[in-house]
């Protein structure tokens, strides 16, 4: 019996590799994660390889969502966020996997965006947005129904937006506007043990606790003050909240409150501003795994076309 062969994705992030066997309807058949390899690349690109070969006679195209600008046109990864390491790697041609087998890369914001634009919130929206609230502020800008690059591919790159209520780097929204941030600095006010426990947090939040709300409501706000800016520049129809945080669904409520109370500080854009809808993800932490495949089932059919045209002419 022959076997049916799926894709690999993976989703490169600042604390774990996720990998995700998937088919080409979007069911996920098997997914695990490891602790981000930080040693260096040669180290980074082992680990990817060892999975690589795990699966290699399951799959037949591999694809990834990571940090940084990526340079469509030739693969590259420029910066690379929190993995530096990663700055000037093409990938594709990096690791070594079998000239057959496809391949593609896309940054993590613009992946989420691409989730949402297949099988989530976003499909059907010509003009939409995925905002991902993380250790920074990633984000994907859908225009006339397709992904929106830029000239330089730093479209939806919103973490250096200037936010101007604080001095250096913390101007930026990915900086004073972080939702690692937000959440630490509430547990440090709570004296928890570990800064990082989420869910601690939010059931601090949840109980009304007047120091977490505070903290959470300011945070809030400031997703708002986002959302309000780019809506005013690109008239969107809807905004996806994306991330980890975005299971809990009083993130979105309380983006929503925030945004409707800016609206009713400001009379003039009430009357003059469509309010656009701010909505949940379908797919949360899973954003980047879907949407790194659909970048390649969209290479894998541009590549398609692009042959057949060749062949007629």
């Amino acid at each position: 019996m022959r076997l049916q062969k799926n894709y690999l994705a993976f989703d490169i992030g600042g604390t774990y590799l996720k990998y995700a066997l998937i088919n080409s309807a979007g069911t996920i058949i098997e997914r695990n994660k490891i602790p981000t390899p930080k040693q260096g690349l040669e180290y980074f690109k082992l680990e990817i390889e060892l999975i690589i070969q795990k699966y290699q006679e399951q799959i037949k195209g591999i694809s990834f969502s990571c940090p940084g600008k990526i340079d469509q046109n030739n693969k590259t990864i420029h910066f690379g966020g929190s993995l530096p390491f990663l700055d000037g790697v093409q990938l594709t041609k990096a690791l070594k996997i079998r000239e057959d087998v496809p391949i593609s890369i896309e940054n993590d914001g613009k992946s989420a965006a691409l989730a949402e634009m297949w099988l989530g919130q976003l499909k059907d929206v010509s003009e939409g947005a995925a905002i991902v609230l993380g250790t920074g502020i990633g984000g994907g800008i859908i225009i006339n129904g397709k992904l929106i690059q830029g000239s330089h591919f730093q479209a939806g790159e919103l973490s250096f937006m200037l936010n101007d209520n604080a001095s250096g780097n913390e101007k930026l929204f990915g900086y004073n506007s972080s939702a690692v941030r937000m959440i630490q600095s509430i547990a440090r006010e709570l004296q928890l043990k570990n800064i990082d426990d989420g869910p601690a947090v939010f059931e601090a939040i949840k109980a009304g606790n007047p120091v977490a709300c505070k903290i959470f409501n300011d945070y809030c706000r400031n997703i708002a003050v986002l959302i309000f800016n780019i809506q005013s520049v690109i008239d969107l129809k809807r905004f996806v909240i994306c991330g980890g945080i975005s299971e809990q669904t009083l993130v979105v409520d309380q983006i929503n409150s925030q945004y409707d109370q800016i609206l009713d500080e400001i009379p003039l854009a009430k009357q003059t501003l469509t309010r656009p809808e701010i909505c949940n993800s379908a797919f949360h932490n899973d954003a980047n795994l879907y949407g790194a495949l659909y970048r390649l089932l969209l290479d894998i059919d541009n590549k398609n076309k692009l042959g057949s045209e060749q062949n007629e002419n």
